[in-house]
């Protein structure tokens, strides 16, 4: 078992795991990565709502091209790709979606853009060399250990910065990470000759839709910080996106604009899938419920309540 990564990550020896410190921008490095490996779960790349085409080309769509030449030229047999839902999002709602939605014609930031490239150059080399590929789009990934989602959602409300942009009625899939975590294994099971899931990508979510305020509320809670009561229009909350990219553009600053196109689409619209998909072809199931992974999340948070 090996584990490729840009920094030490001392876990990973006591868990039988061979460290690899590397980039995957080089195509050596990548190809080294998938020397003697069966099969490769490609999560790595850059996230985020701003930043130079550069940036995200580099790290979503070359990367994952340097990834599958390496698969091509060891005789890996299986790479699952780890893609994003956000790569068939147009900033309306999705309501029950399945994976025949298209990939959008307009893209609202670069992320979702680059991880469809990726996606794409994964699927079409599924059967080339004897490879066997499929891409997971695992939407809101949470839980204990978390350092993305639930830490910038509890940064921005301390902040000030959270707004409820919206009538506030609009639901959103998400995932536990126990479960993303099952359902990267059961797609590297399901890859063998004949499966219906070689080539395909598959929606991953926790199959029961939330409302996105009153979970974002709930999480709030566990730190003990009271709901956000800033209130944006969906249309201010566009204007003041466009109008931000447009400074960021101009005076580049320190990190994202406060507020996006993407992102004021992201929190106003509805996007939940249908997984039918991969509970047919992986024998996917959402074993942690969402409750028990809110009891889960409570425990890891409870040392940054307030007042503690």
């Amino acid at each position: 078992m090996r584990a490729v990564c840009r920094s030490a990550v001392a876990d990973l020896a006591s868990l039988g795991a061979e460290a690899v410190r590397a980039d995957l921008r080089d195509r050596g490095a990548a190809a080294a990565a998938c020397r003697a490996i069966d099969v490769v779960f490609h999560t790595a790349g850059v996230a985020g709502l701003w930043g130079p085409w550069r940036r995200y080309y580099e790290a979503n769509t070359l990367a994952t091209r340097h990834v599958v030449a390496g698969c091509l030229e060891h005789g890996v047999g299986r790479l699952v790709f780890t893609s994003s839902p956000s790569v068939t999002f147009d900033g309306f709602d999705q309501k029950g979606v399945d994976e025949s939605a298209p990939y959008p014609c307009r893209w609202l930031c670069h992320y979702p853009h680059t991880k469809a490239l990726a996606e794409q150059h994964v699927l079409a080399g599924n059967g080339t060399g004897g490879l066997l590929t499929c891409a997971l789009r695992p939407h809101l990934i949470w839980g204990p250990g978390d350092r993305h989602l639930v830490p910038g959602l509890i940064e921005r409300r301390r902040a000030n910065r959270l707004w409820r942009v919206g009538d506030g009625t609009n639901r959103v899939d998400m995932v536990y990470i126990d479960n993303a975590a099952e359902a990267h294994l059961l797609a590297a099971q399901a890859l063998v000759p004949g499966s219906p899931a070689a080539g395909r990508a598959y929606f991953i979510s926790q199959g029961e839709p939330v409302n996105c305020w009153d979970w974002i509320d709930e999480i709030l809670a566990l730190v003990g910080l009271p709901p956000t009561p800033k209130r944006m229009s969906v249309r201010t909350a566009r204007w003041i996106g466009a109008l931000m990219e447009g400074l960021w553009w101009l005076v580049p600053g320190d990190g994202d604009p406060p507020m996006t196109r993407f992102l004021a689409a992201q929190l106003s619209t509805s996007h939940f899938f249908d997984i039918s998909r991969a509970r047919r072809d992986l024998g996917y199931t959402p074993r942690v419920s969402t409750a028990e992974g809110m009891r889960r999340l409570a425990a890891d948070l409870a040392p940054l309540r307030c007042g503690r």
